[in-house]
This record gives structure tokens, sequence and C-alpha cells, in this order.
């Protein structure tokens, strides 16, 4: 019966330290050194939230940036790549409708030209960011559905382009598609023009 007992305590004793002590430190340990990081970067535009900084959301109308595509729809909770083989039929033609639809409204590009993160989605499903390049892709379309200038936009770019971490860590030019689109929208606002 001793032993018994000695069993039920050292389960207890590690269960309290393991699966509440430890993970409610760490939870506080994040909190303390990246407060926002911990919460996913909420992202308000006049008092209402509208996403997350570090979780990529749907566009896909003419007027805005559209972002890398989601093997899962855009599903925080349920992250993850599609898991199919390049060289697996479904996969090729999921590519090749999202090439044709590039190809269809921006017209004057070619398959060579169209950034990879704009036809595959990433390992997490969620890439909030896409390259300098895919976002200048875009331009002209963006710009003669909402009736401004491409150099209007292109400055735009430039101004929410992020580098690499430390100039090395990290893909190249980048910028986060849904501050992009609220700066797009904000500037448009201001134009007094609405979006189509």
């Amino acid at each position: 019966m001793k032993n018994v007992r000695i069993a039920i305590g050292l389960a207890a004793i590690t269960l309290l330290i393991f699966g509440i002590a430890y993970p409610a430190a760490m939870v506080g340990l994040a909190n303390l050194l990246s407060p926002h990081n911990a919460a996913g970067k909420p992202v308000y535009r006049d008092g209402a939230l509208v996403g997350f900084e570090n979780i990529g959301q749907a566009f896909d109308s003419p007027p805005y940036f559209w972002g890398r595509p989601s093997a899962v729809g855009y599903n925080a909770a349920a992250t993850g790549g599609s898991n199919l083989s390049p060289a697996n039929p479904a996969y090729r033609q999921l590519v090749q409708n999202r090439i044709d639809t590039l190809l269809k409204y921006h017209p004057g590009i070619g398959v060579k030209d169209i950034p990879v993160e704009l036809v595959t989605a990433s390992g997490s499903g969620l890439d909030p960011h896409i390259s300098r390049a895919a976002a200048m892709i875009q331009v002209r379309r963006i710009a003669a559905s909402r009736r401004i200038s491409e150099e209007q936009l292109r400055r735009l770019i430039g101004q929410h382009c992020r580098k690499p971490l430390l100039g090395i860590a990290g893909p190249g030019d980048y910028v986060n598609v849904l501050k992009l689109n609220l700066a797009l929208d904000a500037g448009v606002e201001s134009a007094g023009q609405s979006p189509d």
C-alpha cells in the first residue's frame, strides 16, 4: 500500500509540474518576451478586429493584393499543407488552375513571371506574406480596378516592404498582405474613392 501512495504522489507532483506549472511558465514567458506574437499580432481598423498580422487571409477580389494560397482554407485551427506530391495529378491541376487565374487577371505576364508563392501553399497554409515581386505583378490589375495610378501602388508596396532579419535570415523583400490591403483602402478612402 505504501508503494501505491508513493506512485500516486509522484504522479500528482509530475502532473502539477509538467502539466500545469511548466506550460503556464512558458505561456507567461512568451507573453512577457513577445506579448503580441503570443496573441498572433491582432490588427484593428477603427476599433474592430480585422485579422492577425501572422495569419494569412483570403483576398481574391480584383481591387486587393492577393496573398499566398492556403491548403486549409485559411483556417487557423487546422494548419498544414496539402501533403500532395508535386507529381500528383490533383496537385498539378490545382497549381495549373491558380496559374490560369493569374494569367486571366494579369494580361501581359507569362508563366515564368509568376512568383511561386502565388500558386503554391505554404506548409502551414497560413503564410501572411508575399514577396515584393508577387505584389508588383498585381499592380496593373489593382490600379485599373481602383482607378488609381500604378506609381502610387508601387510606392505603397515600397513603403510596406520588409527586409530579411539581419539582412540574411528569411526571404528577400516581402510584404504583409493584410497590412498592405488596409493601407491601400486607407489611401483610397482618403482620396474619396471606393474599391469596385
